[in-house]
């Protein structure tokens, strides 16, 4: 083959050569439209007005009812904890609990059964022992294991949380 016998370059001028770069600016402007087509119809949809059966529909629509809580304190507890066998001296906790509940109206349910829920605290954390209580997840199993004697002791009332005021072991 002569050097000449590209395709490409047939005719005196090079008209084919003219030809595929005139197709590569055709495909370009083409892809530069349907972009800017494209970015030009979101934009419309994005910025249009609404009309005015959106605007009853969105009104129309209720908003979310304020979501009330209620929070119950308890007294200040002092515990000691467990022994190991191999401390020396006795270990404290001082411990200050809230409760949460989602009804204020319950408050007066709960109210009365206090002595009872600080019973069984008290019952449960002087088993404990200071390891149990390293860390925080330590101190996330005994907020839920709280939440649990809790409840079954307001049992139908509901107690939605406890939450530590003051926590000190010593």
């Amino acid at each position: 083959m002569a050097a000449n016998d590209d395709p490409e370059l047939e005719g005196e001028d090079g008209a084919k050569s003219a030809g595929g770069g005139k197709k590569k600016i055709i495909m370009i402007a083409a892809a530069a439209l349907l972009v800017l087509g494209g970015g030009g119809a979101g934009a419309y949809m994005l910025l249009k007005p609404k009309k005015p059966a959106e605007e009853q529909a969105a009104a129309a629509t209720p908003a979310a009812p304020k979501k009330t809580v209620a929070f119950l304190d308890m007294k200040e507890m002092t515990i000691n904890l467990s022994i190991a066998s191999n401390q020396e001296r006795a270990r404290y906790m001082k411990l200050k609990v809230a409760l949460e509940v989602s009804d204020p109206k319950i408050v007066p349910e709960i109210q009365p059964l206090l002595p009872r829920i600080e019973d069984t605290f008290q019952v449960y954390m002087r088993e404990l022992r200071p390891s149990d209580l390293e860390g925080s997840a330590g101190v996330y199993r005994l907020k839920e294991e709280l939440l649990r004697r809790v409840n079954v002791a307001v049992h139908p009332a509901k107690v939605d949380a406890v939450l530590f005021k003051e926590l000190l072991v010593q």
